[in-house]
């Protein structure tokens, strides 16, 4: 199997940061850590494409091992995590994908396409903690999972120096990041939009009351990648650059710890709110008639806001309700390095905050979401939600989702397919529709891992678990799309 320059450099920098921590030879007799986590992943999805052309179905079967290894050593540490997949189909083991990094997104170009079967470097940091005497503080330098509690400004597996601090009254981050490489033999070039991206970010909450946070969070993106611009009778690449810039997003939160399923508040709440403004440039597209544009870019200033509010209260020791809003300006886009994936309903189980089907993000959109969960000790939980989507601006685009619904231009005569493109939301209308999903897991036994491990793996024991939602689109798709959508996954997960 061929590998690209990245995915070596990768694999090398990977042992080279291991084997370059001070006293490895004593991390190892002191501490061995090593494991193999396995996963075996279902999947059914019907119309993604919501009927637009032929496929857009999975059903499948697909097995993901990924071997790793943890040490330390006094105040330093290090990990390593690898990952092999293979599968009957186009499965989506992985939690993390759904996002525009991901390759998931429809290219034609062969150097991202996701494959059946692939290998691939997760993760590879080492961290020091010997910068303060809080036991919650820890510096890692390398690719590592980052990741904050509502998942709508980090969580994703990249290339990072990220600082953590951790305590009883204060919670901070700050890091710098950069996606150079997907580390996956599958994946050889970045998505566009990663290209010569750098992301700097700091965030801080301090609880003011037992059990009551507020915070202040910043992000920043540097973006100076080359522009692809468009040659006449050239044809055009789906991996061309067509934008880059600077954006920068500032927001404030509050909440009762309600992300932390282990709280036992009667009531729970959160709530956000964000700016975000940048200035862009974008490529222009050729003329109608196959010409070059007078101006090869132009550029844009953007300007919006964003938030997200819930509540939720506790019934019993085991039952739990509650209803929550989000609402994103036209203009507003998420930074590329979120999932939206919390555990916003009170379980152990992480669940798409804009639907398992629909997964929206936050741009020109706003959702109501009404929600119930259950919870038997730490054997199983449950979580069924309804939301409701509609567009902020029923003239303009919604960021991008799990609806890949296509419109083709066809040959009068033959009726053969010359072209597609993404289809276009009819004008003025604002209703995107609505979802059902449902979430329910059993877990087997309590896994012993590493504190230090705790942002790498999600799930600390062993599980089944069910997770799929159906989808219904409104009137802003059209009449001629199907009724319904629908994405469900088994997961069966185990640790040795």
């Amino acid at each position: 199997m061929k590998l690209n320059p990245f995915m070596k450099a990768g694999i090398g920098l990977t042992f080279a940061l291991i084997w370059s921590c001070p006293t490895l030879a004593a991390m190892t007799e002191e501490t061995k850590n090593f494991g193999l986590e396995v996963k075996v992943t279902g999947q059914s999805e019907d119309d993604s494409d919501l009927g637009t052309q032929s496929g857009g179905d999975v059903n499948g079967v697909g097995l993901d091992l990924r071997p790793w290894i943890y040490g330390e050593s006094g105040a330093w540490s290090a990990y390593a995590m690898g990952q092999a997949v293979t599968a009957t189909d186009i499965i989506e083991t992985d939690t993390l994908q759904g996002t525009a990094s991901d390759g998931t997104t429809p290219t034609d170009n062969g150097d991202r396409k996701t494959k059946k079967n692939y290998l691939a470097m997760r993760e590879f940091w080492v961290g020091y903690s010997g910068l303060t005497p809080y036991p919650g503080e820890q510096l890692k330098l390398g690719r590592q999972r980052l990741h904050n509690a509502d998942g709508q400004w980090r969580d994703t597996n990249i290339e990072a120096l990220n600082w953590t601090f951790d305590t009883t009254l204060l919670r901070a981050n700050v890091g710098v990041a950069e996606r150079f490489s997907e580390y996956r033999t599958d994946l050889t070039e970045l998505a566009p939009k990663d290209k010569d991206r750098l992301h700097a970010y700091a965030d801080a909450s301090y609880q003011w009351t037992p059990g009551n946070w507020v915070g202040i969070r910043g992000h920043h993106t540097h973006d100076n990648g080359k522009l692809d611009f468009p040659e006449p009778g050239v044809p055009a690449d789906s991996l061309d650059k067509k934008q880059n810039g600077d954006i920068s997003w500032i927001g404030l939160t509050a909440d009762s710890d309600a992300y932390n399923w282990r709280n036992t508040n009667t009531v729970n709440y959160w709530g956000s709110i964000t700016g975000m403004s940048g200035d862009i440039d974008k490529v222009n597209p050729l003329n109608a008639d196959g010409t070059s544009p007078a101006e090869a870019k132009r550029g844009e200033n953007l300007n919006g806001w964003a938030t997200d509010i819930g509540v939720r209260l506790r019934l019993d020791p085991q039952w739990q309700v509650g209803a929550a809003y989000a609402r994103a300006s036209a203009e507003y886009e998420q930074n590329g390095l979120e999932s939206n994936r919390s555990n916003y309903t009170g379980t152990r189980s992480r669940v798409h905050r804009f639907g398992e089907a629909f997964r929206g993000e936050m741009q020109n959109m706003q959702t109501a979401t009404l929600f119930g969960s259950w919870m038997l000790n730490d054997e199983y939980d449950a979580s069924l939600i309804y939301h409701k989507f509609w567009r902020v601006d029923g003239n303009k685009p919604i960021g991008s989702n799990g609806i890949n619904a296509v419109e083709n231009n066809t040959d009068d005569a033959t009726g053969a397919i010359l072209s597609t493109t993404s289809l276009p939301l009819n004008d003025g209308e604002k209703d995107l529709g609505q979802e059902m999903d449902l979430v329910v897991t059993k877990y087997f036994k309590q896994g012993l891992l590493p504190a230090a491990l705790s942002q790498s793996i999600d799930e600390p024991s062993a599980l089944v678990r069910f997770r799929g939602g159906v989808f219904k689109p409104g009137d802003a798709y059209g009449s001629q799309v199907d009724s319904y959508m629908h994405r469900a996954f088994i997961d069966v997960i185990w640790r040795f």
